[in-house]
């Protein structure tokens, strides 16, 4: 005969191990998540040259036991990310057209992110 206590400290050493084992997923999910976006944003960036979508890093901001955030961004063509993204004003009057690479990239990482955080969960 188990007694209520033993029960509900079994319980709660099973939802801890569910609880690091979801977030171990979800972490492998958003790295590969950010994997997905800057390789997106290097295959669609506007090319002159090549050194600006060989720019594009990934860094990871802050980790915890149950949670990781990571930055994708170029850290040394950030000034141009904005510029090319959006277009701009030219000095002499007129536009420049715009590249949209990085939102296409973001909503493909989202959605990328969402799909392998339902299918951790479910295994």
């Amino acid at each position: 005969m188990i007694s209520i206590d033993e029960m509900a400290k079994a319980v709660v050493e099973n939802l801890d191990k569910y609880k690091n084992l979801a977030a171990d997923e979800l972490k492998k999910a958003v790295k590969s998540a950010a994997k997905t976006v800057i390789s997106e944003i290097k295959e669609h960036a506007p090319v002159k040259t090549g050194t600006y979508a060989k720019s594009w890093k990934s860094k990871t901001t802050s980790e915890n036991a149950s949670s990781i955030s990571i930055t994708v961004h170029s850290p040394k063509r950030y000034m141009l990310a904005h510029l090319l993204e959006k277009g701009h004003a030219k000095r002499g009057g007129g536009r420049v057209k715009a590249f949209p690479h990085i939102a296409p990239a973001e909503e493909k990482g989202a959605e990328q992110l969402e799909r392998d955080i339902k299918a951790a969960l479910k295994a």
